[in-house]
């Protein structure tokens, strides 16, 4: 939100008594910017506080790719990999962490079988393995997709999976057994599930986009029982796969009170995750199958668009209604991914595009700082550790550069599988899932110092 807070935009404080209006008007002012920046404060000092031994949403504490981590900065199959386990059947679900153990979801039997494992984060050894929904139907994923893709999201000695319209569930992370399920919500993903389910406060939200229904659901996080229901709204593409989206929300502080920040195809809106009340919205038509999870600071959210013709947009989270011609401060529309997430450091926005080019801009002006072809297909979104910030690519290969206004390159690093889920790290190493296996990538003087080729 900009320090100038627009004032005219506040029919629940009444007039200004005549004579004490400036003082009254600087006062509000900055009772507003002191409350929207403790806000803040707290959930940076809430995220920090479980960011070194937690990684407990897609794209860490913060969901926002940010790691208080120092972890390698080179690596290969035979450098710095402190264990290697395979994870059975397949899944692009990024590993969540906490008290010791990393979750995976994955998916057997054609997508029929859809379980989690989880995974010590000393030893490597898988301490859970379990089946949690079953469908006799098999869906249909794109290529690039998979049946387990969505990531879970944990809450002390709570797991939430979802697996898109084959269901959510809440297991117990003292042995894994399921403690709910909830499959009432199916929509038609067309390419597979994508949206990964976030917390707040008691609800489960998760995104139902498809080409025949569009919708946001809360559940009660411990029953599984719905709590509200919104569906999108505005006018809908004649063609139903342009309806569809697999982007997993936000939920920003604001001078307004909490935002959840929902992109959907062809607008984001945003509304109370309390209630599921629609605030605002922005239209970007066209825009669709969006993947990348927004990002936020400098008071500006940063939208990707989605499929047809990506652009990143940087809007203003405020007002009323339809807020397209009034909110979008500006526009970026070259090498903007379709599936990576951006990632903001600083007065930095890095996005590394699905064909290879990463680019650096200012994220105040939407200006290119510098842009450089990496090569590969990228799928996976940047992290963001130590200075640093790391490229995941689906050929296996992972750059690492010195995060700042200029392209410093300091590794390129390669395994044998290539990255679809996005990784996570805590401590001094990282988590990283290839099509095949969960790695431990830490700096050690041995080579492998442990396999666990099942």
């Amino acid at each position: 939100m900009r320090g100038d807070v627009d004032l005219q935009r506040r029919p629940h404080l009444g007039p200004l008594p005549e004579g004490e209006g400036v003082l009254q008007e600087t006062a509000m002012r900055l009772r507003t910017i002191h409350c929207f920046h403790a806000a803040f404060v707290l959930l940076a000092f809430q995220a920090a506080a479980m960011a070194a031994d937690e990684w407990p949403q897609f794209l860490g504490p913060d969901g926002q790719g940010h790691a208080q981590a120092r972890p390698p900065v080179e690596w290969s199959e035979t450098k710095n990999v402190a264990w290697k386990t395979a994870i059975p059947g397949r899944g692009h679900s990024s590993p969540v962490i906490g008290r010791g153990v990393a979750w995976l979801t994955y998916a057997v039997d054609e997508g029929r079988s859809l379980g989690v494992a989880a995974v010590d984060v000393k030893s490597g050894k898988i301490v859970h393995q379990r089946e949690v929904l079953t469908t006799e139907i098999v869906l249909p994923v794109n290529a690039k997709n998979s049946h387990a893709s969505p990531t879970a999201v944990l809450d002390g000695d709570r797991l939430y999976v979802h697996f898109g319209s084959s269901g959510t569930a809440c297991l117990s992370t003292a042995d894994g057994k399921t403690l709910w399920t909830n499959c009432d919500y199916k929509v038609d993903h067309q390419e597979g599930p994508g949206s990964s389910p976030i917390l707040w406060g008691d609800l489960v939200i998760v995104h139902c986009d498809g080409r025949d229904f569009q919708y946001v659901v809360a559940l009660d996080k411990l029953t599984g029982k719905l709590v509200w229901k919104t569906d999108r709204s505005g006018e809908l593409p004649e063609r139903t796969d342009f309806r569809k989206a697999f982007c997993t929300p936000l939920v920003i502080a604001s001078a307004d009170g909490p935002l959840l920040i929902s992109p959907g195809a062809q607008r984001v809106f945003a509304y109370r995750p309390a209630s599921g009340e629609e605030l605002w919205s922005v239209t970007y038509s066209p825009g669709f199958s969006n993947v990348p999870r927004p990002a936020f600071g400098h008071g500006l959210l940063y939208i990707c668009t989605g499929y047809m013709r990506p652009e990143l947009w940087a809007i203003r989270p405020e007002g009323r209604g339809d807020m397209t011609a009034t909110n979008v401060v500006w526009k970026f529309k070259q090498n903007v991914p379709a599936n990576p997430s951006p990632l903001l450091v600083g007065n930095e926005l890095y996005m590394v595009s699905d064909s290879g080019i990463a680019t650096c801009l200012d994220a105040k002006t939407g200006e290119q700082v510098w842009r450089q072809r990496l090569g590969d297909s990228y799928s996976a979104s940047p992290l963001y550790a130590d200075g640093r910030i790391y490229f995941w690519s689906e050929g296996g290969e992972t750059t690492v550069i010195e995060a700042g206004r200029s392209y410093k390159p300091l590794a390129k690093n390669k395994l044998d599988s290539g990255f679809m889920a996005s990784p996570a790290a805590i401590d001094s190493a990282l988590f990283v899932r290839t099509l095949t296996h969960l790695y431990r990538l830490e700096n050690s003087k041995s080579a492998v110092a442990g396999v666990r080729p099942k």
